[in-house]
């Protein structure tokens, strides 16, 4: 008998459209992740109301909604998370609208589980969705909708959280995006490896392709076209490249219409709704991981927090990477699932597949909310195929956070609430120059190419064994030959301050 405090995962669903389409309604993020959570509640699969059961429902953010300086261009709801309980008869005690971070769903799987454990919840939600798709397409014919809703009732404002995604001095110097700052990661494994730029595309195709021909089966996918390695490598006008070494195609698609929601139960409550016991997932692990900030790594390939923290779920799960069936590992950007498959020793077409959706490029990369759509189908998978055990690791930021969660049918003991943890923040962080310096070695650099120009990032050393961060002046056509040649690793510069106080390094 499963004692009735064993939290279990009852019910998951997932809801998307696609712009034009047959039965396209052009849906509010509202509505979108109302009908992901009436997606899930059916998916239970219960006899009794799991909408009455729900006592905590927290809405993951919306990229619109994620930084004080945006407002979703139609407006939404006053109160996120009651707006969605409202669409499937619900009223929580507890509403919350979550913080940033593609992390947070895997995560809250884990603090929700911690809770029902000690008794302090019975049913929880998690449920998100984007809608920019819609948007953006809407905007481009002069149509602008009201989204806005007056919702009553309190809820939990959790703040936008991205304290910890701030790098004023990369953001000054035009890193101030994901593209760019995972590029500059990128392009400091390339620089490991010893690999050119159209070397090193290849192998990012090559990693990606197999996702490819995953979306092309999902039918929740953003871009359900299978590619192969040489037409995501090969740099065309429609694969332009955004910023070195990454071609548009191989790079988070966020302009998508997809919602997707997690239900996690008592195993006594899913007993008294009626919920079989087949539709039941246990979560063996989750565990959560903060990293340095970027321009702080002492090496910037690299993310220690994210192998820190699927190491230490597959150890409270007592499982190696060997015997989990089905992954998906977190893929807006290559790097991200290269560091997991060095470290694991994975090969990009290891026959079990490296991602459960098709990935955030190519099915989509469903804001902060991209992971339940992973969790969704780990759920999935191991209903179907009982006994096996999936994992799911979840990124936030820049390689800033880290969520892991392993789930099977087979029942995983809580007893003692342990199997949730936050591990500790490293503490070797390289310090930043704080004044103007001489000159730098440089560490790793990448390309913007917009409509504005192009504009080279780098990060480099200072002789004092300070971090550096600037740009590389490509009006001086030495240092333009050295950075569009692709190799300036270890070159050294000689640095000045602009009229805007921007740090500017010439070869030396």
């Amino acid at each position: 008998m499963i004692a009735d405090n064993t939290p279990v995962i009852i019910g998951v669903g997932q809801y998307s459209e696609r712009v034009g389409e047959p039965g396209y309604e052009a849906l509010s993020y509202m509505d979108l992740a109302g009908q992901a959570l009436a997606g899930a509640i059916a998916d239970s699969g219960a006899s009794g109301s799991v909408a009455d059961a729900i006592d905590t429902l927290a809405a993951i953010r919306a990229f619109e909604m994620s930084r004080p300086d945006r407002k979703p261009p139609f407006g939404a709801a006053s109160n996120v998370p009651r707006a969605i309980a409202q669409r499937v008869g619900a009223n929580p005690a507890r509403a919350i609208l979550t913080t940033t971070g593609g992390q947070t769903n895997q995560q809250l799987v884990g603090e929700f589980a911690a809770a029902i454990a000690a008794g302090d919840s019975q049913c929880a939600v998690i449920v998100g969705s984007e809608a920019i798709s819609t948007v953006l397409a809407l905007s481009a014919k002069g149509e602008t909708p009201d989204w806005s809703e007056e919702i009553e009732g309190d809820f939990e404002d959790q703040g936008f959280g991205v304290e910890e995604l701030m790098e004023p001095v990369l953001f000054a110097h035009g890193a101030s995006g994901a593209i760019p700052l995972y590029a500059l990661a990128e392009n400091a494994r390339r620089a490991k490896l010893g690999m050119g730029l159209t070397d090193y595309r290849l192998e990012i195709g090559k990693l990606f392709a197999p996702f490819t021909r995953v979306a092309a089966a999902n039918p929740h996918s953003a871009a359900p076209v299978e590619r192969s390695a040489e037409e995501l490598a090969t740099v065309t006008e429609r694969n332009r490249i955004v910023a070195e070494p990454y071609p548009r195609m191989t790079v988070a698609r966020d302009q998508v219409n997809q919602a997707a929601a997690i239900i996690v139960a008592s195993a006594g409550l899913a007993r008294a709704l009626g919920v079989p016991e087949a539709k039941w997932v246990h979560i063996h692990a989750v565990t959560a991981a903060t990293e340095i900030k970027l321009s702080e790594r002492p090496d910037l390939a690299a993310n220690p927090a994210s192998i820190a923290s699927v190491e230490a779920a597959l150890t409270r799960a007592g499982k190696r990477i060997e015997d989990i069936r089905y992954i998906d590992f977190y893929s807006c950007f290559a790097i991200p699932v290269f560091n997991q498959c060095d470290h694991f020793g994975l090969s990009v077409d290891d026959p079990r597949g490296l991602t459960l959706t098709g990935g955030l490029p190519f099915f989509g990369g469903a804001g902060n909310n991209y992971s339940a759509h992973a969790i969704a189908e780990a759920v999935a998978s191991v209903r179907d195929d009982r006994g096996t055990f999936a994992l799911v690791g979840a990124n936030g930021g820049w390689m800033s956070k880290y969520a892991t969660g392993i789930y099977s049918t087979t029942a995983a003991d809580w007893s003692a609430n342990d199997r949730f943890a936050k591990l500790p923040k490293a503490t070797d962080a390289v310090p930043v120059a704080r004044g103007p310096v001489a000159s730098a070695t440089v560490e790793t650099y990448t390309i913007n190419r917009g409509p504005k120009g192009d504009e080279a990032i780098i990060i480099g050393r200072s002789d004092a064994g300070e971090r550096v961060v600037g740009n590389a002046d490509l009006a001086d056509p030495a240092t333009a030959a050295l950075f569009e040649g692709g190799q300036p690793f270890g070159a050294r510069l000689s640095l000045t301050q602009d009229e805007r106080g921007r740090t500017l390094g010439k070869v030396a």
